[in-house]
């Protein structure tokens, strides 16, 4: 793992608690192995990210291990762009795996455990159809029935087994299930799946296999393979914990009998040398996130994706980790965030604005500054040269001097922003204004001369003079001004694409939409704002993809990752906005 941090003495999760007091006690001899276990059928979400610092986090704060494994049991919804996927996110939240294992890996360990099962009478063929399973199963208040299949002799089953894997047999003729008791008070004890047939392709094995196993088999088997000694998961694997316990239980005892291994003796040593057979791992479950304004199941988040109410899984409006990443997040942001959350027992929701603040505490120290009008009226200077050009040298952070500064140029004519100016202005509005004089940053304080109008009423231009004396934005010991704005020079300042990001839903909870309606009747159509004419300061160019910065007063930017091209387009993604004064006192008096 990465190097060790220290663990705070106070305030520490009941997780870290776990761990302590089985390092206390000798357990695992002080051994900390954690895994991350994603199934490869989709990009990770913010969710995720909770369990990734915590599993991570654990490991590096116990001088321990941790795994990225891959669950890939399901050929059908798997596939190698979704195993990238998760590799880049993990790596970009700055966590390094220890080792990176598949469970494919195991399949054939897991099929002769599968056997082992078998001869232990512990795992049976049904044929029964899915339906019929399920309506044997029983109810929260009636036992469930045995199947008619339950008691084939062993031989039996192997045999039945045997032709599952040969692919002798059809998609849902039988599974295997195992025996454990089907009048259980929890479900997932009665006699649950254990493999199942599927003629499909793998995204590594290819069609070697046309049986897999069932999760809830190969997870905690897979644990103990690796030697994991904390399995932590979040609260809805609670139920499946009994069957993550029987399935290695069930193996330990099978270990303790090496004949019923016969001809695999090998399979047999393998497994018995295995630090997770002799010190098994334990399975322990924490909150799973929930956040306002979004939804984080998969399921809903590939609808989105395949019926096209975003641009993709990446799109700056998804809550998935490379959508945050394109949108402008740091990885710093959002480990911040997973920190002050916490780890927990039970389920609650927390405030989008949370992580909004996060990052804006992240971006306010690391974020130059840079001026662009997204939204521009021209602003001509009467009295300012026509062919003059200033440069102005402009701190690139308020605060961090190491940042230096870059040069603006500044012309006789200029674009600010629209809002900037009303022909009314209130006493509460501090910007232009007829007959109203403002600091230009950096540069000179003007004084609004006049202004023209179209047919519809729509400010085209506005006039003003400048004081030459006040070079610089200030003028020592004389008049004061109370508004500031930012600017661009019209004949020297770039053309720029800026995309204006909000929330992809229109109320706080889509999860539960009322009757009638699902989750993507509350996509906000106005979510995603274009804006093709804007400009910018020329010392934004060369701008890289994927860098931060802030477009002063208006808010938190990031250039885009996939559109930008440096040198000739110029697409800046809206990550966050800042905190509007004047937006706050209009609320406050209603207008």
């Amino acid at each position: 793992m990465s190097t060790k941090a220290d663990v705070p003495e106070k305030g520490k999760d009941f997780i870290r608690q776990i761990i302590e007091k089985d390092n206390e006690t000798g357990k695992y001899g002080s051994r900390v192995h954690t895994r991350f276990p994603p199934e490869p059928n989709g990009y990770l979400h913010i969710g995720h990210a909770k369990s990734i610092c915590l599993n991570f986090g654990v490991a590096r704060d116990y001088d321990g291990k941790c795994n990225l494994r891959f669950d890939d049991t399901n050929p059908v919804k798997e596939d190698i762009e979704y195993v990238d996927s998760i590799r880049e996110d993990v790596e970009w939240l700055g966590f390094k795996w220890d080792a990176n294992p598949f469970a494919s890996d195991n399949f054939e360990k897991l099929y002769f455990i599968a056997e082992l099962f078998i001869k232990m009478g512990k795992a049976y063929v049904d044929h029964q159809s899915a339906e019929e399973i399920r309506e044997n199963r029983g109810t929260l208040k009636e036992p469930g029935t045995n199947s008619p299949y339950r008691d084939r002799t062993v031989e039996e089953n192997l045999s039945l087994f045997r032709a599952m894997k040969a692919g002798e047999l059809e998609d849902g003729e039988c599974i295997l299930r195992g025996k454990i008791d089907m009048t259980a008070a929890n479900f997932m004890l009665r006699d649950p799946a254990l493999y199942r047939i599927k003629h499909a392709d793998h995204h590594r094995t290819g069609d070697t296999w046309c049986i897999y196993p069932m999760y809830d088999f190969t997870h905690g088997l897979s644990d103990a393979i690796e030697g994991i000694t904390h399995s932590i998961c979040t609260l809805e694997f609670e139920n499946n914990r009994p069957v993550y316990d029987w399935c290695v239980n069930t193996l330990m005892e099978g270990l303790k009998q090496p004949e019923l291994f016969g001809e695999n003796a090998a399979i047999y040593e393998e497994l018995a040398a295995l630090p997770g057979f002799n010190q098994r791992p334990w399975q322990y479950e924490f909150a799973r996130l929930n956040i306002t304004g979004t939804v984080l199941s998969k399921r809903k988040l590939i609808q989105l994706v395949q019926e096209d109410y975003v641009s993709g899984w990446d799109d700056p409006r998804m809550p998935t980790i490379s959508g945050f990443r394109r949108r402008g997040f740091t990885p710093e942001s959002i480990r911040d965030f997973c920190d002050r959350i916490g780890v927990a027992k039970a389920d609650s929701t927390v405030e989008y604005a949370l992580l909004e603040y996060c990052l804006r505490q992240d971006l306010n120290d690391r974020a130059a500054r840079y001026m662009g009008v997204v939204d521009p009226v021209k602003l001509v200077i009467e009295n300012y040269p026509e062919d003059q050009v200033d440069e102005f040298e402009i701190a690139l952070h308020p605060e961090y001097e190491s940042y230096g500064k870059r040069k603006v140029p500044f012309t006789k004519e200029l674009w600010i922003e629209r809002a900037d100016f009303m022909e009314d202005p209130p006493k509460k509005f501090f910007r232009m204004g007829p007959d109203r004089e403002v600091r230009l940053r950096g540069a000179y304080y003007v004084l609004c001369t006049g202004y023209d109008t179209d047919a519809d009423g729509n400010v085209t231009e506005i006039r003003a003079t400048y004081d030459p004396e006040t070079k610089g934005g200030w003028l020592e010991g004389g008049r004061k001004v109370k508004g500031t704005m930012h600017w661009v020079s019209a004949t020297k300042g770039i053309k720029a694409e800026v995309r204006n990001y909000s929330n992809l839903f229109s109320i706080d909870n889509p999860n539960a939409p009322e009757e009638g309606k699902t989750f993507v009747d509350y996509v906000d159509p106005d979510s995603l704002e274009v804006l093709s004419e804007c400009y910018v300061e020329p010392a934004l160019a060369k701008m890289q993809p994927g860098t931060n910065f802030q477009f002063e007063r208006t808010g938190y930017f990031c250039s885009d990752s996939k559109d930008h091209k440096p040198g000739e387009k110029l697409v800046f993604n809206r990550t966050a906005t800042l905190r509007d004064s004047w937006a706050k006192i209009q609320k406050q008096i209603g207008k």
